[in-house]
C-alpha cells in the first residue's frame, strides 16, 4: 500500500498541469500521484499519459467522461491505494521544503499504526500580482506537532477555516463518510470537507506551508463574476451541507461550533453573491434561500438566523443590502479570497 495518493482533477490544464505534476514528484514511491482526466479537450490527456510512461508506479493516468470536478475527486477516491488521500487541484502546487516534512508525520503514524483522520496543514493563498500572500495557519486554534482531538480544540479566527488545501483524509474513513459529491456542479470542495469533519475525532496539525493555492486566472471559478453566474450551484453546495450535516446532533460542543461557523459563512458567502447580484430574481432566490432554512431546519435557522452578520445581511431594504455589499469587501480584503 502506498502511504498516500494525491488526486489531481485535471480539465483542460494543459498549461499548467506540468508545474503541478513536478511539484509532486519529489514524494517518490510512497506517493501514488492520479491525474484525473475529466474528458479535456486540450492535450492534459497526453500529458497525463506522459507522465505515466515516465514514471511508472507513481504516477498513473485515469481518464474518464467529464463529470465535473467533484466527479473527478470521486473518481480519484475509488481509485486511490493510499493509506491518505489528498486533492491537488491541476493549477496548484505544493512547496517542495514542506512535503517531506508532512511525508514524514504520515509514515511516523503509519509504523505506529497510529492511524489518523485528519491530518492538517497551512495553504498559501498565491494570488497573482500579490507581493504579500496571505496564508492560513492554524497554530492559534490547533495544537501543533502531536495528535489531538477535539477537546484540545482552540478558537478559530472569524475567516479562518479548514478548506480542501488544507486537509488530508485517512482514505479508508474518507470513503465511510459516503460524501458523493455531485456531477457537473463548482464549489464542491465545501462538501468534501464538511461532511466527513463531523465525523472526525483523531486529528494532527503540522504547521508548515504546503499548499500553494493559485488565484488569479480571469477563468478561475472563485471569481466574484463566476460565482454570480454560477450562483445556483453554490445554493446547491449549501443546500447540501445543511441535508448532509445534522448539526443539532453533533458529538462535541468544539465540533458543533466550528460546523456551524463553517455552515454560517457558506450561507453568507450564497446571501451577499445574490444581494450583490441585485436582479429582481437574485434578490428573491435570496429570501427563498432563507425560507426555506426556515422552514426545514427551523432550529438551525433559530441559530444562524440571529447571529450578528446574519441580522446586519438581513436587514430589509437598501440598508441592509449595502451593508451586506460592504461586510463582504471587509471579508474578502480580510481573508484574501476573489
Amino acid at each position: 500500500m502506498k502511504l498516500l495518493t494525491i488526486a489531481i482533477p485535471s480539465y483542460n490544464s494543459q498549461d499548467y498541469l506540468h508545474h503541478a505534476v513536478e511539484s509532486l514528484l519529489p514524494g517518490g514511491d510512497e506517493v501514488e500521484i492520479l491525474i484525473i482526466d475529466d474528458g479535456s479537450k486540450d492535450r492534459t490527456a497526453e500529458i497525463a499519459d506522459d507522465f505515466e510512461r515516465r514514471y511508472p508506479g507513481i504516477v498513473r493516468a485515469v481518464h474518464k467522461e467529464n463529470g465535473g470536478h467533484g466527479d473527478a475527486v470521486m473518481r480519484g477516491l475509488q481509485e486511490a491505494s493510499g493509506l491518505y488521500f489528498k486533492v491537488v487541484d491541476s493549477d496548484d502546487w505544493v512547496d517542495q521544503d514542506a512535503y517531506p516534512k508532512l511525508l514524514s508525520v504520515l509514515r511516523e503514524h503509519a509504523r505506529e499504526e497510529n492511524f489518523l483522520d485528519l491530518v492538517i496543514s497551512n495553504f498559501v493563498y498565491d494570488k497573482l500580482g500579490v507581493t504579500h500572500k496571505h496564508v492560513m495557519r492554524y497554530a492559534n486554534a490547533l495544537p501543533c506537532s502531536c495528535t489531538f482531538t477535539w477537546d484540545q480544540v482552540k478558537h478559530f479566527h472569524l475567516g479562518q477555516y479548514l478548506l480542501m488545501h488544507s486537509v488530508i483524509y485517512r482514505t479508508d474513513f474518507l470513503r465511510s463518510c459516503h460524501i458523493d459529491l455531485p456531477k457537473h456542479t463548482f464549489y464542491v470542495d465545501d462538501l468534501y470537507v464538511y461532511i466527513p469533519l463531523a465525523r472526525v475525532e483523531k486529528m494532527y496539525y503540522l504547521d508548515v506551508n504546503f499548499y500553494h493555492y493559485f488565484i488569479g486566472r480571469e477563468d478561475q471559478s472563485v471569481q466574484e463574476s463566476i460565482m454570480i453566474k454560477r450562483i445556483d450551484q453554490q445554493l446547491l453546495v449549501n443546500r447540501l451541507m445543511f441535508e448532509r450535516v445534522d448539526l443539532l446532533h453533533l458529538n462535541h460542543p468544539k465540533k458543533f461550533k466550528y460546523m456551524r461557523n463553517y455552515l454560517e459563512i457558506i450561507t453568507t458567502v450564497s446571501t451577499a453573491l445574490l444581494t450583490k447580484a441585485g436582479t429582481p430574481e437574485a434578490l428573491e432566490k435570496r429570501k427563498t434561500l432563507w425560507d426555506n432554512i426556515r422552514s426545514t431546519y427551523p432550529e438551525v435557522y433559530k441559530i444562524l438566523r440571529y447571529r450578528p452578520i446574519e441580522l446586519l445581511m438581513l436587514m430589509p431594504g437598501p440598508i441592509g443590502r449595502k451593508l451586506t455589499l460592504f461586510g463582504y469587501e471587509i471579508s474578502q480584503k480580510v481573508v484574501g479570497f476573489n
